[in-house]
């Protein structure tokens, strides 16, 4: 029970029975200020940048609208959301709403400290702090990210990143990006799990990561990076597609990391699964006028092969390309794989069907930071409005990888502003074009060697390449300069010349000295991207010197100075998959060339070679192929006899088992190589990887070659001249060291004749021109 004191209730009585004071009288109407009321005026203070018109146009609110808390408060969150300011304050006075702000300050310049292995330059084309930029805390952090994630890309996982700001009068600041790179965090072991079909040594050549290794020096591929990780996992999974393991899949990655952060431990855990084979192959067409019978040929698998994911690809890429070459433009291939986990097998069939009509809408470039567009668009094989052809975007991608300005190329289509067209998104990555070369070594062919020059495949990004080069040798010297413009006028128009000088020492093969002077001029065109045609005209100034009277009579009779007036023209057929690397397709070239328009020499020389490229990939693994060349060649006087520098040798390069110019004509007296009128030559070669690392840089060959060179008149005395065909067979290797590349071949003359010089032993040293 609540109990009340009586004094309580006494003094409460006597609060209640005072008088009140008198209430204020209510102010003017005009004066009054109501909780809510309108703004009669928006005023700025606290900005010295930026103009209070710009401070405004951010504001939701406008003289004669009332205070509102809900609009002021989003109207503070907006001018936050900018990013000029580090403060905001929005109050009432009276009826003037007051917009106090405090400006973040402005960037003067930005600075790296530390760094070595990412340069200034690639440093600050990431982050997005720039001398003039509003500077946040916000934008710093998502720096400090970037420049960290710049070094996890290069395996730099201990590198810390600490962004320091300096302040500078004006409300100005310099942030310096103090960096600590750390070690680089590499691959200390790559682990497989669940592998039964393929030991980690296979395994292990198939991923582009490495274990770490000292000769990687040269490499990155021994550092951890989460984007490669990605490519091994699909280089894992195309491997076992190819050889039938059509439920393989890579369950998951496991990155581990050292306590130290000085290495990573990286286990692939693998699901193989059973190895299939082909029960059956058909391909439907539903074309008119195309049965599925004409286009099976195309299917490179047939029934009882293993299954070959790769083989699947190639045959619809075959298929996709005879159909769009006659014209089906809009036509699909569609490969239907049922898979019978039973008997472990697939039946594989092929569905050619009339795709949609999608058309072109737009062809946009990305990542051309040198190289021009137009460059790069006159490698498409199509233009904006026409139809879709993915087989033309595969011929286009070769084309700029071919050009050799791109590390890498990527070409991808996305959906358009209508269902019928797509845009055609071109990634490019630049890689350096230009070469500054200084080397020596040493060559089979004209001895210890020391070589220097400047090549710029791309200048300014213009697709013209231009160089000098100069070579100092035991047996040989020249100097040249080169420019080649592969658009002349913006058409299709090669144009390009050389200028040359070059002493040749030829005492041990003929017992001369040959000493040039000239230049050739080159025009150029394209028929098709398989057919082109180029036309010479050359102006060379020839010296036969430093002859000794032991000499042949034939060369006796040619020493001194000659003049060489000559146009020619090399007709190209060209079907290979690349022209800087084939490994599928043929070339052919047919050349003629006519002396006589001045000068002292005139002679026709025609000129017929090719070469067929056969992948073994398929049945052997990468790496392995044949290659079949042949050419041929025959030189006609018109006059007069040619000079003998202007006869066909054989041997050496284009024989090997023989030395150079060890096969053909000879003098019977002196022994000195003549040169033949007619030559022919055809060799086998089969390339296969060696069984060391692939990041060596190290291939092999087996070859087998066989050629004539005969064919001279005998005008000043005796000569030997055999027109049975010689034989050498060999092996070697080569090896693409980050200085060049060396080449080591051992060939032994299995068919010879009397006066041919053998040799065994060929080494070569080569630079990048």
């Amino acid at each position: 029970m609540l109990r009340i004191r009586p004094a309580v209730i006494i003094i409460a009585l006597a609060a209640m029975t005072l008088p009140l004071p008198a209430a204020a009288a209510p102010p003017p109407r005009a004066a009054q200020q109501s909780p809510r009321g309108r703004i009669a005026d928006i005023r700025v203070v606290g900005n010295n940048r930026i103009e209070a018109s710009t401070i405004l146009s951010y504001m939701l609110l406008r003289p004669g609208d009332p205070f509102n808390p809900s609009l002021m408060d989003r109207s503070l969150k907006t001018l936050f959301a900018t990013g000029l300011f580090s403060d905001v304050k929005l109050t009432r006075q009276g009826d003037t709403l007051v917009v106090t702000v405090k400006e973040n300050p402005v960037v003067n310049r930005v600075a790296f400290e530390g760094n070595r292995q990412i340069t200034d330059q690639q440093l600050s084309t990431a982050i997005t702090l720039r001398p003039r930029a509003v500077f946040t805390a916000a934008a710093a952090e998502a720096d400090r990210r970037t420049i960290l994630g710049l070094y996890a890309a290069k395996g730099y996982y201990a590198a810390t990143v600490v962004p320091k700001i300096i302040k500078l009068p004006e409300n100005r600041v310099n942030v310096v990006f103090e960096i600590n790179e750390g070690t680089a965090t590499y691959i200390s072991r790559i682990v497989f799990v669940g592998n039964h079909a393929f030991g980690p040594g296979t395994l292990s050549t198939v991923i582009s990561s490495r274990e770490e290794a000292w000769w990687r020096f040269f490499s990155s591929a021994d550092s951890y990076n989460p984007t490669r990780v990605h490519l091994d996992e699909e280089l894992l999974r195309r491997f076992y597609l190819r050889h039938g393991y059509a439920d393989f899949r890579v369950q998951h990655v496991q990155a581990e990391l050292s306590p130290d952060h000085r290495s990573f431990v990286l286990t692939f855990v693998l699901h193989e699964g059973a190895r299939y084979h082909v029960s059956s192959v058909n391909v439907i067409s539903h074309l008119p006028k195309v049965s599925g019978k004409s286009l099976l040929p195309l299917v490179t698998l047939s029934a009882g092969d293993w299954y070959d994911g790769d083989a699947v690809e190639r045959s619809v890429q075959a298929i996709s390309s005879r159909l769009q070459d006659h014209g089906y433009a809009f036509a699909e291939v569609h490969p239907d794989v049922a898979r019978n986990t039973k008997t472990h097998s697939v039946a594989l069939v092929f569905n050619v069907v009339e795709g949609p009509r999608v058309y072109i809408q737009r062809i946009s470039i990305t990542g051309n930071t040198r190289t021009q567009d137009q460059v790069i668009r006159r490698q498409f094989t199509l233009a904006e409005g026409d139809a879709f052809n993915a087989a033309s975007i595969r011929r286009t991608q070769q084309r700029l990888k071919d050009l050799g300005y791109f590390s890498s190329v990527k070409i991808t289509a996305v959906p358009g502003s209508a269902p019928d067209r797509v845009i055609v998104n071109t990634d490019v990555t630049e890689k350096a074009t230009g070469q500054l070369t200084l080397g020596g070594g040493y060559s089979t062919d004209i001895g210890a060697l020391v070589n220097a020059g400047l090549q710029e495949n791309n200048i300014v990004g213009s697709g013209i390449d231009a160089g000098v080069n100069g070579l100092l040798a035991q047996r040989a010297s020249q100097i040249d300069l080169s420019v080649t413009n592969p658009y002349f006028l913006g058409r299709n128009l090669l144009a390009g010349i050389d200028v040359f000088a070059l002493t040749n020492n030829n005492q041990t093969i003929s017992a001369y000295n040959e000493n040039r002077v000239g230049f050739t001029t080159r025009l150029g065109y394209a028929f098709n991207q398989h057919v082109r045609q180029v036309w010479s005209y050359s102006l060379i100034n020839r010296d036969i010197v430093n002859v000794p009277s032991t000499a042949s009579p034939y060369v006796i009779a040619d020493q001194g100075n000659s003049l060489l007036s000559q146009i020619g023209q090399t007709l190209t057929f060209d079907w290979r998959n690349s022209r800087i690397d084939p490994t599928r397709g043929f070339v052919v070239r047919v050349g003629t060339d006519y002396a006589g328009l001045g000068g002292n020499a005139d002679f026709i020389r025609t000129r017929l070679d090719g070469a067929y490229y056969i992948p073994l990939e398929g049945a052997l693994g990468r790496g392995w192929g044949v290659s079949v060349s042949a050419g041929t060649g025959y030189l006609v006087p018109i006059d007069h006899p040619p000079s003998i520098i202007d006869n066909f040798f054989l041997g050496g390069a284009n024989l090997r088992g023989f030395a150079d110019g060890g096969v053909g004509p000879h003098d019977a007296v002196t022994g000195d190589s003549l040169g033949g009128r007619f030559v022919w030559t055809q060799s086998t070669e089969l390339r296969f990887p060696l069984p060391v690392n692939p990041d060596l840089g190290l291939s092999g060959r087996l070859f087998v070659d066989v050629g004539s060179d005969y064919g001279l008149k005998a005008n000043h005395g005796p000569i030997v001249d055999f027109t049975a065909p010689r034989v050498g067979a060999g092996f070697g290797f080569s090896w693409a060291s980050p200085f060049g590349l060396l080449s080591f071949d051992f060939g032994w003359a299995v068919v010879k004749k009397p006066f041919d010089q053998t040799q065994v032993f060929r080494f070569g040293f080569g630079t990048r021109f």
